[in-house]
């Protein structure tokens, strides 16, 4: 394995998408407050009250599990919500690529697979938005970093 190989690679949502998300947030907060000052519109308080805490949830998990995913010769760590989780290469079992068509689309998934310590398996599935790059590439770049 060369030296570009085994290098540091980490994949994380864009910083243009996290702040569209903030964005949006803000921008249905604001028109949240403006129908509920106005006391009109029961319904637009609660599709604007969903949009609010939507784009709010999205734009917190953005920002707080960066970087979605994190590389090295020790293994792989994905960026979650509350923590990060580091797998050794030894306890990740598989890299794959899933293609998906939904609503006359077709997409790809990067599935990482991994046993805990104690026996327990997860399944991570993370998408272009999560990587900011192909997910084809990245279980590329992957393979080449494992040892």
């Amino acid at each position: 394995m060369s030296d570009h190989d085994s290098a540091v690679r980490d994949w994380s949502p864009s910083v243009g998408l996290v702040a569209v998300a903030w964005t949006g947030a803000l921008l249905s907060a604001l028109w949240l407050a403006t129908l509920w000052i106005s006391g009109s519109d029961p319904p637009g308080r609660l599709i604007a009250g969903a949009a609010t805490v939507g784009l709010a949830a999205l734009a917190l998990f953005w920002t707080r599990a960066r970087p979605r995913l994190h590389a090295d010769a020790g293994g792989v760590t994905i960026g979650g919500l509350r923590r990060s989780r580091h797998h050794p290469w030894p306890l990740v079992t598989d890299v794959r690529v899933v293609r998906v068509r939904r609503l006359g689309r077709e997409s790809s998934l990067l599935e990482i697979d991994t046993v805990t310590a104690d026996g327990d398996e997860r399944l991570y599935v993370l998408g272009r938005l999560d990587l900011s790059a192909d997910p084809e590439d990245v279980a590329e770049a992957l393979s080449r970093a494992r040892p």
